[in-house]
């Protein structure tokens, strides 16, 4: 008798569909397939060299995630877009995690990140999409507002065979492996650099004199996914040998200094591309645009809210003392200054874990335990203890990245305009909390390795 085949996983979906990402972001940008191949082999130097580091990736799980780590961005222009985004990832297991308001760093949208949540999904595949609405409300010239807001109302950026299996698989559970393919081959085409603009020249350029952003999103047939991410071990050696390989990258390195204890997340790039562009008209005009760049990450440890709120405090006092220049004129200065400031956040596990800066997964070792509590357990080595990556993003990082490649000319400023409720109300669904979630991560871990010891 006939019997049908079990759907495939989320998670298997989501390595497909990152996996068809990644090869179309080659095609289309082929200095991304040169950093893949730059991030590769400064990893590969780094498990070398480091045995200790190799090992504790083997035993997290976390090992054979690495090469097949990366994010992309993307940007919205409308509420509809983002719901129906929304069911487009869940069908790939990817969730929205925390709200991110740019609006401080004058960039007119606020965002979410859409990614897998659970420790078996993310060793799966950790593939993440930043996600940005934009926010028409904040742009000055009313005339100019509506007529973006028609503009975008028009358009489409799903293919009907897309939309047809998102509602399959929502009615079915899942899709099979022959419909998961077409989802990904359909789903991807949402991504994709389109060259010929929807509006014309001198509407683009009004829009861009509101905001680079503002053309961006709404002068497009789609949400081009403006970068993707490879996840490095050595951030600095990648910065350092990019231009061998023929790629600038940008001033400095987003995010913390270098440290024995990495946290949350460091970021850099590369400038972002002048793209032919054909505007419509009794005569198509060509022009150019600037949108898409390559970018790469290291991650460090999740930090607590108490955490979180020293590196803000912290990177305002950078910040307060020295801007990035985008030129890179004053790089050296920035990086000393961020260097000297930070020797104010502990840099060792043990002290760390001690003030309550960052959040921890616990495990059994199989030693016999001991009598004592969590920390008389890790010190006779029954219990481990080790740093929670963080999988998430940094609304000031991801401005600065956003803001290098525009230059100093190109920043504009915008009110700070949080509004969590009216993003969720377009999403159609609350976000995660990432401090939540990775607060259960820590707590469930230290109950189950407790158990594991036969403690309450």
């Amino acid at each position: 008798m006939f019997q049908s085949r079990p759907p495939l996983s989320p998670d298997q979906i989501r390595a497909r569909f990152s996996s068809a990402m990644s090869a179309m972001y080659r095609d289309e940008v082929p200095a991304y397939g040169t950093l893949l191949s730059l991030v590769a082999e400064v990893n590969g130097d780094v498990l070398a060299r480091d045995a200790g580091l190799a090992a504790d990736l083997a035993a997290t799980d976390q090992l054979q995630r690495i090469s097949e780590e990366r994010h992309g961005a993307i940007r919205l222009g409308t509420a509809a877009e983002l719901a129906t985004m929304r069911r487009l990832f869940a069908v790939m297991g990817m969730f929205p995690v925390g709200y991110y308001d740019l609006s401080e760093a004058g960039v007119p949208v606020h965002s979410t990140a859409f990614r897998p949540v659970g420790e078996a999904a993310l060793r799966h595949n950790p593939f993440r999409v930043f996600t940005s609405l934009l926010r028409l409300d904040l742009i000055a010239d009313p005339a100019l507002r509506a007529e973006a807001a028609e503009i975008l109302a028009r358009r489409s950026i799903f293919t009907p065979a897309c939309l047809e299996l998102i509602d399959k698989a929502e009615a079915e559970g899942g899709l099979s492996a022959q419909d998961a393919d077409r989802f990904v081959a359909e789903a991807t085409k949402t991504f994709r650099w389109h060259p010929d603009a929807l509006v014309s020249a001198e509407l683009y350029h009004r829009l861009h004199d509101a905001h680079r952003l503002v053309a961006d999103v709404v002068s497009f047939k789609g949400p081009h996914i403006n970068h993707l991410t490879p996840r490095t071990l050595d951030i600095d050696a990648v910065q350092e040998r990019m231009p061998a390989v023929g790629i600038t990258p940008k001033a400095v390195i987003e995010g913390p200094p270098r440290r024995m204890c990495p946290i949350l997340l460091r970021q850099t790039s590369f400038k972002a591309l002048q793209e032919a562009v054909t505007f419509p008209g009794e005569t198509a005009v060509s022009g150019s645009h600037t949108a898409r760049f390559g970018e790469i990450e290291a991650r460090g440890i999740a930090l607590t809210p108490k955490g979180r709120a020293l590196y803000d405090q912290l990177l305002d006092e950078v910040r307060a003392r020295i801007v990035p220049a985008a030129d890179g004129s004053n790089a050296a200065e920035y990086n000393a200054v961020l260097a000297e400031v930070f020797t104010a956040f502990p840099d060792s596990w043990d002290e760390i874990r001690a003030q309550g800066l960052g959040y921890f997964e616990w495990s059994a070792t199989g030693k016999p335990a001991v009598p004592g509590d969590a920390e008389a357990l890790l010190a006779a080595g029954a219990l481990r203890c080790d740093p929670i990556v963080y999988e998430d993003f940094l609304p000031v990082s991801a401005a600065g990245i956003f803001q290098s490649n525009l230059g100093d000319s190109g920043v504009q400023e915008f009110a700070a305009s949080p509004n969590q409720r009216m993003f969720e109300a377009d999403l159609g669904a609350a976000v995660l909390d990432e401090f939540a979630h990775y607060a259960g991560i820590e707590a469930a871990s230290l109950e189950a390795s407790l158990k594991a010891l036969g403690r309450a």
